[in-house]
């Protein structure tokens, strides 16, 4: 009789002795599809995580004091967004909604400008400047913003390049003049500080002034220094338009004389007369990869672009900064020789008013002054019809009243040019905007509706409904490949080891939204998402955590490693007194 209860006393036993044993994980996503950002095919599993950190994957046994059932989902890394003004808008709301929607998990800021290094002047013109979004300035640096925003509370993960604008004007200032040997050593110096605070590289932005007055010998000296910390010189070129294919030899120029791996903003062909120039790019691209120069490219998926009223008007008219500029627009006989030179197909600049086409393809997004918002989201041809004046008179009053460069959408590219660039196999993926939410302050202005939906519309529309790559090819760019361009380690891959930065979404729904004329619409289809094992987003809602945190470049690493070792030598000096 004993014996009997024993006999059916054992399998409770053994499934009691086999719970003790298995192991307890914080969180378990469960039967998802697992894209693990390598480009390999799905396959079904589980992912346990502990902490900020990916325990296994695949097939293990183990319990989650949370699980997730991810049937039907796919699990992917965490995606990166390549290019992100979310710098202003993170400060504001740190849950940076729009992206957060999309699966997006680091924010890689700084076109051309960064958040620091500032001098006084620079602080000034700062704070002058806000409009709708206002925050206090509680830095200098750079490595000092991106450290105050992850202990404020943030979302996402980020990171920034150095603007070589930025460095540029702190000693510069808005002038059309070359650096003296002073002015450009302490440039240098402050591209190595920003390098040693955790900078991912150089950026830069041509077109725009001062921006433009660069050098390429100015470029290649602060690339220098970047390459020294093994970072990346990204750009913005000096032409997308008439003069893009000379604008992607300085990039090649300037990677090559460098020795730095290299990356082109949003590459596009801006305006029509442009557009079959994308073949010819591509083949310089490929030319310079076979000779050993790494560059690398991003985008965003739509045939418009946006910028300010400032990229419809000549540079030169914009020297000295943007009070100079109001004065030259006032000035009678100066407004008559803009407008005059916006009204021509231009190669000393790049007119994306002219490369529009038509005031009907530029639309006006965003005002600081509330006497002109009624004109948000109008084009400028209907602005201009509304206060009787040409296009060109009407954009240049708009800059005065407003006290600003006036946000702007042009139309300028191809469809056609965009499913090519999707297919390049070192293409990567970036929103050039903001991260804004649906509600407070954001609605007092339009944005482009990338700002939005640039992920989402890759994996609805180009990946899912026309098939222009595969999904899991779509994945590796939007993680791993963008993470391995920017050398940042431990992230892009569902690999044990790697920080907890997933995704979990439904590629059959996902899907954007938001439209040029209600460009304030969340993207759908993405259900949950992790930043370091916090869970950010939970049944397509935001939780109101925070788990970002400022991601560094590789100088940070080789600094560290360099005081590690003088440390060492010291010690060991020490120890032989």
């Amino acid at each position: 009789m004993r014996f009997s209860r024993l006999l059916i006393l054992l399998p409770v036993l053994a499934t009691l002795f086999s719970a003790c044993n298995t192991k307890k994980y914080d969180l378990i996503i469960r039967n998802g599809m697992i894209y693990d950002g390598t480009g390999e095919k799905p396959y079904q599993g589980d992912i346990a995580v502990n902490g900020d950190t990916i325990m296994a994957v695949g097939k293990f046994k183990g319990r989650g004091r949370e699980e997730i059932d991810a049937k039907g989902m796919a699990i992917s890394p965490g995606f990166v967004n390549m290019l992100s003004w979310a710098g202003e808008s993170m400060l504001v709301d740190g849950r940076a909604m729009s992206d957060i929607k999309q699966g997006i998990t680091l924010e890689v800021m700084g076109e051309g400008w960064s958040m620091g290094p500032y001098n006084e002047q620079m602080l000034k013109e700062e704070k002058e400047s806000q409009g709708d979004l206002k925050y206090d300035i509680k830095w200098r640096t750079l490595g000092g913003y991106l450290s105050y925003l992850e202990e404020k509370g943030v979302a996402p993960n980020v990171a920034s390049f150095v603007g070589a604008t930025t460095l540029r004007v702190h000693e510069v200032g808005y002038a059309d003049r070359q650096p003296t040997p002073q002015e450009l050593y302490k440039m240098e110096a402050l591209a190595r500080q920003a390098m040693e605070e955790g900078a991912l590289g150089l950026s830069s932005a041509m077109i725009y002034a001062p921006a433009t007055y660069a050098t390429t010998d100015e470029l290649i000296a602060l690339a220098r220094i970047a390459a020294q910390y093994g970072g990346m010189y990204i750009t913005h070129m000096r032409s997308e338009g008439n003069l893009l294919l000379e604008g992607v030899d300085e990039v090649v120029q300037i990677a090559s004389e460098a020795r730095i791996s290299s990356q082109i903003y949003h590459l596009k062909a801006a305006g029509k007369n442009n557009w079959g120039k994308m073949d010819k790019v591509i083949a310089k691209l490929d030319s310079a990869q076979k000779a050993g120069i790494n560059i690398t490219t991003n985008m965003y998926t739509y045939t418009a672009g946006a910028t300010g009223l400032d990229a419809a008007m000549p540079t030169w008219c914009q020297e000295g900064g943007f009070n100079k500029w109001v004065e030259r627009l006032k000035d009678p006989a100066t407004r008559q020789r803009i407008v005059a030179e916006m009204k021509t197909d231009a190669r000393t600049w790049e007119n994306l008013y002219y490369a529009a086409g038509s005031p009907d393809k530029v639309i006006l997004v965003s005002f600081r002054n509330d006497l002109l918002k009624k004109y948000t989201g109008k084009t400028l041809a209907e602005v201009a019809k509304l206060r009787g004046k040409s296009p060109e008179e009407t954009a240049c009053d708009l800059v005065i009243e407003d006290g600003s460069r006036v946000g702007t959408v042009y139309f300028l590219m191809s469809e056609d040019n965009i499913k090519k660039q999707i297919k390049l196999p070192y293409m990567t993926f970036g929103s050039d905007a903001g991260a804004p939410a649906t509600e407070g302050v954001f609605l007092k202005s339009n944005t482009h509706p990338r700002a939005y939906g640039n992920v989402a519309r890759l994996l609805g529309k180009y990946v899912r409904d026309e098939k222009i790559i595969p999904l899991e090819e779509a994945i590796r760019k939007l993680s791993a490949q963008a993470c391995e361009n920017l050398k940042i380690g431990g992230r892009g891959l569902l690999i044990p080891g790697f920080y907890a930065d997933i995704v979990v979404f439904d590629p059959k729904t996902i899907k954007d939204n938001a439209t040029y004329d209600k460009p304030h619409q969340y993207a759908t289809g993405v259900q949950h998402v992790f930043v370091n094992g916090v869970q950010v987003l939970k049944d397509g809602e935001a939780t109101g955590k925070f788990g970002g945190r400022f991601v560094k470049g590789p100088g940070a690493k080789l600094l560290t490693d360099k005081t590690i070792q003088e440390m060492k030598k010291k010690e060991g000096a020490a120890s032989e007194k």
